[in-house]
């Protein structure tokens, strides 16, 4: 039976690999933007990493942390917590000099309206961040919108194709790897950039998203016919691990998982195991968001847990009655509009 335990102690247990890597990387890790979904459990990941390569090295996590229940969450684990609004430039400047730093902050979700406000958090504040750590290694979150809408049968962007960011919040994560890249031909900083594709943890995420519409006899959009996902146990783990391959000029990498998922497929897997009926609308499009991750799974391996695993976990964890993080992905959305 699936609890809140048992599902951090999932995400946060690090493999032989990170704990290898742990022992190569000098320096202490700070994280930028610790508390928002991702940020608690890579954090206490890191933590345990370093405790099982014996190593001293801190874990520093930096959030506004206006949820309680995550600081909590992470000094119960004795990570230290420095509380900091990054966008108050006198608070950011006076951050300690650490020689890892891991950017996670981020806006997405309430763009529309108020663009000016994503600007700001996504591109002008990157700029900022990337002054003050310009002697760091800096692995820099950034999203797998940036590549355009491609067809299904092209096999996901690569790397080396170009950008083609559709509306104000994709434009504005590829301005916050811009920022970062001057940075790195500027003042020689290591860069690792990580482009995710959608990290599933039980509490949210793509496989949620669907069973959750399930559940509540809501239909599933088949605009976007397919997509990718990955563990969150193992997208934090590359983002750790990500800083041994920061290099000056940027090292751009995608980060997901190695299927294609397909939604209708997926959703009717789901709804067997929750015991209710898929409902669809729309007809299945024949291009989507895909990016392709040959480059990251060359580097760092496959994901710690496939796609059938996932599916299975995420229908027995609300069946469980685990809880969600009321933070849906828009998986669906194709225009850009957060």
């Amino acid at each position: 039976m699936w609890t809140e335990e048992l599902l951090n102690e999932r995400l946060t247990s690090p493999s032989k690999e990170l704990v290898e890597d742990i022992k190569k990387l000098s320096g202490d890790i700070m994280v930028l933007g610790a508390g928002g979904k991702m940020g608690p459990t890579l954090c206490l990941l890191a933590q345990k990493a370093i405790e099982q390569a014996g190593v001293e090295k801190k874990v520093i996590a930096v959030s506004r942390f206006n949820d309680k229940i995550v600081a909590k969450f992470l000094e119960d684990q004795g990570i230290e917590l420095i509380s900091c609004d990054l966008l108050d430039l006198k608070a950011l400047n006076q951050l300690p000099e650490v020689e890892n730093i891991i950017y996670m902050a981020g806006r997405k979700f309430g763009t529309d309206g108020h663009e000016w406000e994503t600007w700001a958090m996504n591109s002008t504040l990157p700029a900022f961040v990337a002054e003050k750590f310009k002697n760091s290694r800096i692995v820099v979150f950034s999203s797998g919108n940036i590549y355009p809408i491609v067809p299904i049968s092209s096999g996901g962007c690569t790397e080396a194709d170009r950008p083609g960011p559709v509306g104000e919040y994709a434009m504005s994560c590829l301005a916050r790897e811009r920022a970062f890249e001057y940075a790195a031909n500027q003042f020689g900083t290591r860069i690792f950039i990580y482009r995710l594709n959608f990290a599933v943890d039980l509490r949210y995420g793509v496989l949620y998203d669907m069973a959750e519409k399930i559940l509540n006899s809501t239909p599933i959009s088949l605009s976007t016919p397919i997509l990718n996902c990955i563990w969150q146990g193992s997208a934090n783990e590359i983002a750790i691990r990500g800083l041994l391959h920061a290099t000056s000029p940027a090292n751009i990498v995608n980060v997901t998982g190695p299927e294609t998922v397909s939604i209708k497929k997926t959703a009717l897997k789901l709804a067997a195991l929750l015991g209710k009926e898929a409902l669809f609308e729309g007809v299945e499009g024949t291009d989507a968001y895909l990016n392709n991750a040959g480059k990251s799974i060359q580097m760092f391996g496959y994901p710690q847990v496939p796609i059938n695993t996932l599916i299975e976990w995420q229908a027995q964890w609300l069946l469980d009655g685990g809880r969600g993080l009321g933070k849906p992905t828009h998986f669906e959305e194709r225009k850009g509009s957060y």
